[in-house]
């Protein structure tokens, strides 16, 4: 059975992403060398559902179900700043910069789109909605070296800047041996109100 790894994401816009890698080589320049890796910038969005390994020919399917999560869902102003580190500072594994929307609006959105794909037979998260955007994966390194991680993202002050979001993506990733590949198999435009 042929399948394609699929997840539901809010494409970034261009500003946005130049900005996010002018953080991040701030953060490689501050952190000890080596200790995280790093995404890169064109590979970063706001996932809102990982679907996995899915059978192509439930893709369709998928499409549709996605496309009416976004139908009632009008544009959405995120602000993109605060950083973080999962599961805490004192062991970080992944270090983030979060996403802000003060109205409720995309965290509705994105249980909408939960909704949707259920009967479907993806579940919702077992965890509650968490909006972020992953810099980048820690790798290794002693307790010492990850303490100092942890205590630097703590501190940061940072403020990548604000967008409107006007779609939602159904994207494709095929992991290569030089990192993921994306390709958008769908493109759900959020309605002006």
């Amino acid at each position: 059975m042929d399948t394609v790894r699929l997840f539901i994401a809010i494409e970034l816009d261009q500003e946005i992403l130049q900005r996010i890698g002018k953080l991040q080589a701030r953060l490689k320049d501050d952190t000890p060398p080596g200790l995280v890796r790093w995404v890169r910038p064109e590979g970063i969005h706001l996932t809102l559902k990982f679907l996995g390994e899915v059978p192509t020919e439930r893709v369709e399917a998928i499409s549709q179900a996605t496309r009416s999560a976004c139908a009632p869902h009008t544009p959405l102003s995120l602000a993109i700043g605060t950083l973080g580190c999962f599961p805490n500072p004192r062991r970080p594994r992944v270090i983030w910069v979060g996403v802000d929307e003060p109205t409720g609006a995309l965290a509705r959105l994105q249980r909408d789109v939960e909704r949707t794909l259920k009967p479907l037979g993806y579940p919702p998260e077992g965890r509650a909605f968490s909006p972020h955007l992953t810099l980048g994966r820690v790798k290794g390194g002693g307790p010492d070296a990850l303490e100092e991680l942890g205590a630097y993202v703590s501190r940061a002050s940072v403020q990548v800047g604000e967008m409107r979001a006007t779609s939602v993506s159904l994207i494709r990733s095929a992991l290569l041996p030089g990192g993921a590949v994306y390709t958008e198999l769908g493109v759900y435009v959020l309605p002006e109100g």
